[in-house]
């Protein structure tokens, strides 16, 4: 008689990671979803669907969790841009789909939880710490997944400010959409940004200077 094998047993650090991961992502729901002064460790235990003791014994105050949820943030961003820009065919517009692509990476749940930290980090000068030291990973995360539609040398200074102008006027436009919420009118601006973007573009990833 033969039967299914069990999966083995996880030991001890694997089921504390896991403990930790689901509380992690439970504090990035609850900054979506509560903002940063509604983020409180009673909500994340409840999100995360485990007691307050357990929620305590890996992350004693909301500063704790906050901090160790600013890393974990940070790598599923990371992830998002390097898997995001698979789905992306360039075609005969590489520019434009690096454009679409940007657009794409800043909708959604893991923009609005950066948006809360940059915003608390305001005046809070250990998250600020804490946010400065990962932004420029995710950045640079950013910056090789749009030289898979342009190949280009990321390290060329021109490539990254063309890069990092199209992220700070995409960023401007939906931090301004979060006070009177219109989707289509920021599509409208991102896509009016997008025009004059293009014209730097040739500039920024031509073949001159190679």
């Amino acid at each position: 008689m033969t039967g299914t094998a069990k999966p083995p047993r996880r030991t001890q650090g694997q089921r504390s990671s896991a403990m930790r991961a689901r509380l992690l992502d439970a504090t990035i729901d609850c900054l979506v979803d509560y903002g940063y002064a509604g983020t409180t460790t009673p909500r994340v235990a409840e999100r995360a669907g485990v007691t307050r003791g357990a929620q305590l014994h890996h992350f004693g105050a909301k500063h704790d969790l906050v901090v160790a949820a600013i890393n974990h943030l940070a790598q599923r961003r990371v992830t998002a841009a390097l898997s995001e820009v698979t789905q992306v065919r360039a075609g005969a517009d590489p520019v434009g789909a690096a454009l679409e692509f940007l657009w794409d990476l800043h909708q959604g749940p893991l923009f609005v939880a950066t948006v809360e930290l940059w915003v608390a980090g305001r005046t809070d000068p250990a998250l600020a710490a804490a946010m400065a030291e990962v932004e420029p990973l995710v950045n640079n995360a950013v910056l090789r997944a749009v030289t898979e539609l342009i190949p280009e040398d990321p390290r060329r200074k021109r490539v990254r400010d063309f890069v990092y102008t199209a992220m700070d006027a995409l960023r401007g436009i939906l931090l301004a959409d979060f006070v009177a919420p219109d989707p289509d009118r920021a599509r409208r601006r991102w896509a009016r940004a997008a025009t004059a973007l293009r014209a730097s573009a040739t500039t920024a990833v031509g073949s001159s200077g190679r």
